[in-house]
């Protein structure tokens, strides 16, 4: 798909993480108004309990509510297994934890479009093949694992001693034609300023989405990445003034109108009429 298409697009904002291992969840986080949910086979469940979570996965799984999986890393004694598991029909995508470089199975399976691929960028690695990543076939989008990235490189804080690296991954999407990338979770769940300050930043600095690990963090994610109400009222405004100029000069609330604030104001609202 070609990038300016990619862009337009109607993305997913928010992506709500439930534990494998914690069935009688499911349903309910499919219920959360999240635009996707993450089936966590991976940090959310023990070793001890990471067989009996992918059966239980797999008896709930069904192509009336499609979910994410997931799935443990290549390489760990679950990952073979985990990803037979994301062939059954239900699994819109599988989430790659670690991701370094994709090998032939993932890639495989894949395949054609079957389901999205979705690299969870969290090391070091995986940062530096973030171009590869990016490009190869069926990957979707790039997921920023914010917290295990800090502690793979040694890095203190989540403001703009990550701003390079959240940068990279805006840029390299772009490059490559996929969807923006999505945000690392807040891990604050009662703390709602603070989610907003993050969930505010991540869109600005050119995210298209956040990960979420509950429920209540969806309907302010949801509404950081929707266009605002004002938003919509100013690039209404623009469309209209500029229209009425006929391809002339026009300022609207005194700042000059070129065709880029034309195709942003454009995009707005396309997308605010697609999310009614």
């Amino acid at each position: 798909m070609a990038a300016d298409n990619i862009v337009d697009s109607l993305v997913a904002r928010s992506y709500l993480f439930v534990p494998g291992n914690r069935p009688e969840r499911f349903e309910r986080a499919c219920s959360a108004g999240a635009d996707a949910v993450i089936v966590d086979l991976e940090d959310a469940v023990p070793p001890d309990q990471k067989t009996e979570a992918r059966g239980a996965l797999a008896k709930w799984l069904s192509p009336a509510r499609s979910v994410c999986v997931r799935i443990n890393a290549p390489g760990t004694l679950w990952h073979a297994d985990d990803l037979a598991l994301c062939a059954l029909p239900g699994v819109a995508a599988i989430v790659l934890p670690k991701a370094e470089a994709l090998d032939d199975a993932v890639l495989s399976l894949c395949a054609g479009g079957a389901r999205a691929l979705l690299p969870l960028v969290e090391t070091a690695g995986g940062f530096d093949n973030l171009r590869s990543l990016a490009r190869a076939p069926g990957v979707q989008r790039l997921l920023f694992g914010s917290i295990d990235f800090q502690v793979d490189l040694g890095i203190d804080g989540e403001g703009d001693e990550l701003l390079y690296f959240r940068s990279r991954l805006v840029l390299e999407s772009r490059l490559a034609g996929i969807q923006p990338p999505v945000d690392g979770v807040c891990t604050e769940i009662d703390d709602p300023e603070m989610l907003q300050a993050d969930t505010t930043r991540a869109r600005r600095q050119g995210f298209g989405g956040k990960l979420c690990i509950h429920p209540r963090q969806v309907p302010l994610v949801n509404a950081a990445f929707s266009p605002s109400a004002q938003d919509v009222a100013w690039a209404e405004r623009v469309l209209a003034f500029a229209e009425r100029a006929g391809g002339a000069a026009v300022a609207v609330d005194g700042r000059m109108v070129d065709r880029p604030v034309i195709l942003k104001a454009e995009r707005i609202v396309r997308e605010a009429a697609r999310r009614r």
